[in-house]
């Protein structure tokens, strides 16, 4: 049997942007009984409201939505300093590649093809959520190595300005 939960106190924040109901209550459903947070929402602006709230580790968006599209919405989280490391996964029922390509291009981590599979939707998640923690963990580190860096310069008038 695959296991794709999270350790309890590593619980992924998941935002579920998509037009169908029962697209977002499955999601919900296999997502939740990984251990994960699942937020869901019915179109793209919503989606772009729910981020600043909730700050999610992981973002799935249906590429065609009311509102904005998946694409859209993704193409403003990618250009925002404040979100632009969080993945990013356009689920769409087109397999066409010109549809692949708009995505890549607005920033796409990933991708899933409608119908997805039970197996392969919580896989990714499961590995998107790893991946975003040790992002979140690397720019702690950096915050923490400035910090010092700063706090050492500040004791020297001469090295004023050198960690920068």
């Amino acid at each position: 049997m695959i296991e794709f939960g999270l350790h309890p106190a590593r619980r992924g924040r998941v935002l579920v942007a998509d037009d169908t109901e029962s697209i977002r209550v499955l999601f919900r459903k296999l997502l939740a009984s990984d251990g994960h947070e699942v937020t869901v929402v019915p179109d793209g602006a919503s989606a772009l409201e729910a981020v600043a709230e909730i700050r999610p580790d992981v973002i799935l968006l249906d590429v065609s939505m009311p509102r904005l599209s998946g694409l859209e919405v993704c193409e403003r989280l990618k250009s925002d300093p404040a979100t632009r490391l969080t993945p990013v996964v356009l689920v769409t029922g087109q397999s066409d590649l010109q549809d692949r390509l708009r995505g890549i291009q607005a920033g796409a981590d990933e991708f899933l093809s409608k119908p997805v599979h039970p197996l392969e939707l919580r896989a990714r998640v499961a590995s998107l959520t790893r991946m975003k923690f040790l992002i979140d963990a690397l720019d702690s580190a950096e915050s923490a190595f400035m910090t010092l860096a700063l706090t050492i310069e500040a004791r020297d008038p001469s090295t004023n300005g050198h960690c920068e």
